[in-house]
């Protein structure tokens, strides 16, 4: 092959890992590349500095692995509360949460609610299948209804009995729906308390990621097509979405955070996890999500304390769908946080904490599984 069509071939792997780039961050359509006045060595050299900053992702619990009914391998955390030896026992510290979550990341991006709630309760955090630490399973498309039978595992494994209370994030949101749809004896016996954030009960397809929707609607329509080809020439597109480096970050940025004052350690962090997740997965997930459609689900959480919580100006998953969420959830809370994107949980961590302890503690009795 000669150097120009060499040189084309590597061209067009840029494009696609971009194209990469935005699915991974939520998108659907482009966006302008951003800082051109600053020399791609000063950025990189940002970016290696930026990788040695802050402690995220090095927070770990006892290591456990489930066994999905495909035979999959799920790699889960456990972090114990501090009281289970205690002379409170079981009984002052009752409940196991698990969470869930989201598409191209792990389960480090609870960073900051682990730190908060290390020792405080039985927490449980595992890597979606083809995420983190878990494997791939089937190089076949995953459902959202796959992904609710991944999470019936973990509990199986992690926390067979006792009270629970489900966490999810954007994908895990719907992974736990998917759950309570399957499931629903499991959420009425044991189910405590659950919380949605940053998530979507169905009608993705009318998402607009803040661009003209005939345009995204067009990319929609040869989306699929374009992540199958693309799955198939994983190598070429990973050293795609290396070379644009620039404008992946830059993507990352506009779709998970919404202020100006975001670290850009946590920037970088984000953006560490996302790339991460080869392009072969993201093409097995993405038709999952415009055929996702749980909002019926959501009868089993009834009566439940309940969390639907969302950055205000989030482009992946809109309030409007939190908002749908908590209307089928009546007694519910429903929390909107000021200026905050899809990653809500990493950009505003205090806001989602607090949320969360506050759900724990309307849930902290438990169902009576005496």
């Amino acid at each position: 092959m000669g150097e120009t069509s060499g040189g084309g071939g590597w061209r067009r792997a840029g494009i696609a890992g971009a194209a990469i780039g935005v699915l991974a961050a939520g998108a659907a359509a482009g966006v302008a590349i951003e800082r051109l006045t600053v020399g791609r060595s000063v950025r990189q050299k940002a970016r290696l500095a930026l990788d040695a900053t802050g402690p995220y992702g090095t927070l770990r619990g006892t290591p456990g692995r489930a066994l999905a009914d495909d035979g999959t391998v799920l790699a889960y955390e456990i972090d114990e509360s501090d009281d289970v030896d205690g002379a409170g026992g079981a009984a002052s510290s009752p409940v196991t949460v698990v969470f869930s979550h989201g598409f191209c990341l792990s389960q480090d991006s609870w960073h900051y609610q682990r730190a908060a709630l290390r020792g405080r309760v039985r927490a449980v955090y595992w890597d979606q299948r083809g995420h983190g630490r878990s494997a791939r399973g089937a190089a076949e498309p995953v459902t959202i209804e796959r992904l609710g039978r991944d999470l019936k595992a973990v509990v199986d494994a992690a926390a067979p009995e006792g009270p629970l209370v489900l966490v999810g994030h954007s994908m895990g949101g719907m992974t736990v729906m998917a759950l309570a749809d399957r499931h629903p004896e499991l959420i009425r016996d044991r189910v405590a308390g659950v919380a949605f954030v940053g998530t979507s009960p169905g009608r993705l397809e009318e998402v607009s990621y803040g661009l003209p929707l005939v345009g995204v609607n067009a990319v929609r329509r040869v989306l699929p097509g374009m992540l199958r080809a693309l799955g198939s020439q994983a190598e070429l597109v990973e050293k795609g979405r290396r070379a644009t480096a620039d404008l992946f970050a830059g993507l990352v940025k506009k779709y998970s955070f919404a202020s100006k004052d975001v670290d850009p350690a946590v920037v970088r962090f984000a953006e560490r996890m996302i790339e991460s997740v080869p392009v072969d997965v993201v093409a097995q997930f993405y038709p999952a999500f415009g055929a996702h459609d749980k909002l019926a689900a959501l009868a089993a959480f009834r009566g439940l304390p309940a969390l639907a919580l969302a950055g205000e100006q989030d482009l992946v998953t809109p309030v409007s769908h939190t908002e749908a969420i908590a209307a089928e959830l009546p007694g519910g809370e429903l929390v909107v946080v000021p200026d905050a994107g899809h990653l809500v949980m990493l950009e505003r961590p205090d806001a989602v904490t607090d949320a969360l302890t506050a759900l724990l503690a309307r849930a902290g009795e438990g169902p009576d599984n005496g």
